[in-house]
C-alpha cells in the first residue's frame, strides 16, 4: 500500500493505492532553491536583459503592476530591491503605486492587501486594486493588429516609468504567464480582456505555446502600445520557492525564461491514462473554481478518452466569478454548454464552462471541494466527499489494470506526449 498527499488548500488530501496499482508521479522538476532569494533579484536588477529605462533622476512617479490573491507570486523577495532602486532614485514613496493586476477578477479590499504584500509595503505605498469595469480610470489606445482595443488603467500608464512584476510558469491557454500579460490582460478593460481571450479557440492558444499562439503575442503588443519600461519576473520550483529572477524588456525577459521554466516544468509522457489525479497545487490557486479549472486543461492532455479526472481543490471561496456561475444555470449536458456558449458570443467567466465542457464531454471528471454537491454538479463535474472514495468510485468504471497519473502541481506541469496514440 502507497500514500499520496495531494495540496488542497494550505493541507492536504491523502490517498492509500494498493499494491496492485502502479501510480505515475508527473512533477515539475525538483530544483533547489538557492539559499538567498533576495540577492537572486538584486543581481536581476542590476544585469537587466535588453535595453530598459533606468530610474533618473528626471522620473516623479512609477507605477508597479503585481498580481493579486490568486498568484503565489513572492512579493516579498520581488519587491524590496526594485523599491530600494527605485528609492535610491530620489523618487518619494508616495509617488511609487502598487497597482493589483485583477483583470476581470473581483477588486481586492484594503484589508486583504496583507495577503500578498508585507505590511511594511502596504503602509509605506500607495496600493490600488484595479477595477476593469471602472471605464472612467481607462485610456484608450487604439487597437492591436489582432484588433484588439486597449484600454489601461490610467494611473498606471500616465506614470513617468510602467514596471511590471509576476511569475513566469505554463498558462492553460496563454502558453506562459509572465512578461507583458500583468498588464496587458492585468490592468485593462473588460472589452480588451474579452476581445484577447476570443481567440481561445485557435489551435495555439494552449499550454507552453508562445512564438506561435495569438494570445500570447496579443498581449506583447498590447504591452508594447502601453510602453511598460521594465518586467521582473520570477521562476518558482514545485515548492513555490524563488529559483531565478530575471529583469528586462519584455520580450528579452520571456525569450530567457521560457527556456528556464521548460527545463523545470515540461515532463515527457508516454502513454495516456486511465484516471489522473490533479491539484493546481493548493492555495491560494485552488481559491476558487475558476482557478482550479486550469488543473482540468493540463490535466486533461494526458487523459484518455472516457478516462477519469480527479480535481483535488479546496475552492474556499466558492466559484470565482458570477457571470462563470449564471451562465450554468439551466444547463444539464455538455452540448448545452457549446451551444450557447457560440450563440451569445465569447465573454469573460462563461469562457471557463466552455473550456470544462469540452473535457467533461469526453472524460469523467470528480472534485473533491468546500462546494456543495448541488453547486459542484451545476457545473456538470461530479461531487465526491473525499479523495479516496473518488478512485474507489473512478475504479469502479474503468478497465482492469487501469493506468494511473498524479499530478500535484498540474498548473506548473507540462505534459510532453512522446509516440501517444489513444
Amino acid at each position: 500500500m502507497m500514500q499520496f498527499k495531494i495540496p488542497y488548500g494550505k493541507v492536504y488530501q491523502t490517498i492509500n493505492i494498493s499494491a496492485e496499482y502502479h501510480a505515475d508521479i508527473i512533477e515539475p522538476e525538483d530544483t533547489p532553491a538557492p539559499p538567498d532569494p533576495l540577492n537572486i533579484v538584486s543581481e536581476a536588477l542590476e544585469k537587466p536583459f535588453g535595453t530598459p529605462q533606468s530610474f533618473d533622476k528626471k522620473a516623479q512617479s512609477v507605477a508597479i503592476a503585481i498580481n493579486d490573491k490568486t498568484r503565489p507570486v513572492p512579493h516579498e523577495y520581488l519587491l524590496p530591491p526594485l523599491l530600494d532602486k527605485i528609492a535610491m532614485a530620489g523618487i518619494p514613496n508616495s509617488n511609487v503605486f502598487l497597482l493589483i493586476a485583477t483583470g476581470t477578477h473581483v477588486p481586492m479590499k484594503p484589508d486583504e492587501f496583507k495577503l500578498i504584500l508585507p505590511p511594511e509595503i502596504i503602509q509605506n505605498y500607495p496600493v490600488i486594486s484595479h477595477n476593469c469595469d471602472d471605464i472612467t480610470n481607462l485610456v484608450d489606445l487604439g487597437s492591436t493588429s489582432r484588433q484588439t482595443p486597449i484600454a489601461v488603467n490610467r494611473q498606471f500608464y500616465q506614470a513617468d516609468i510602467r514596471l511590471a512584476v509576476g511569475n513566469i510558469e505554463p498558462h492553460h491557454f496563454m502558453g506562459f504567464s509572465g512578461g507583458a500579460k500583468s498588464v496587458s490582460i492585468g490592468l485593462t478593460g473588460r472589452n480588451t480582456i474579452n476581445t484577447n481571450h476570443s481567440m481561445l479557440d485557435d489551435p495555439h492558444a494552449k499550454i507552453a505555446e508562445f512564438e506561435l499562439n495569438p494570445m500570447r503575442q496579443d498581449v506583447e503588443e498590447i504591452g508594447q502600445k502601453i510602453g511598460i519600461h521594465l518586467v521582473l519576473n520570477s521562476i518558482l520550483n514545485g515548492n513555490r520557492e524563488l529559483i531565478s529572477a530575471l529583469a528586462g524588456q519584455s520580450a528579452d525577459v520571456m525569450k530567457i525564461g521560457i527556456e528556464k521554466s521548460r527545463n523545470i516544468c515540461q515532463n515527457k509522457v508516454f502513454h495516456l491514462y486511465d484516471l489522473v489525479i490533479a491539484s493546481v497545487g493548493g492555495y491560494p490557486k485552488d481559491i476558487n473554481l475558476y482557478q482550479a479549472q486550469k488543473a482540468i486543461s493540463h490535466a486533461s492532455l494526458i487523459t484518455k478518452n472516457g478516462g477519469v479526472l480527479i480535481l483535488v481543490a479546496e475552492c474556499a471561496e466558492g466559484i470565482g466569478s458570477t457571470s462563470f456561475e449564471q451562465f450554468m444555470t439551466g444547463i444539464t449536458k455538455t452540448e448545452e454548454v457549446m451551444l450557447k456558449f457560440r450563440e451569445t458570443g465569447f465573454q469573460i467567466g462563461p469562457h471557463k464552462a466552455f473550456m470544462i465542457a469540452k473535457q467533461a464531454a469526453r472524460i469523467h471528471i470528480y472534485l473533491i471541494s468546500k462546494l456543495s454537491a448541488d453547486v459542484t454538479r451545476k457545473f456538470l463535474i461530479q461531487p465526491s466527499i473525499d479523495l479516496q472514495t473518488a478512485f474507489s468510485d473512478a475504479i469502479d468504471i474503468l478497465p482492469n489494470h487501469p493506468k494511473i497519473a498524479i499530478m500535484p502541481h498540474a498548473t506548473n506541469t507540462i505534459p510532453y506526449l512522446v509516440g501517444v496514440s489513444g
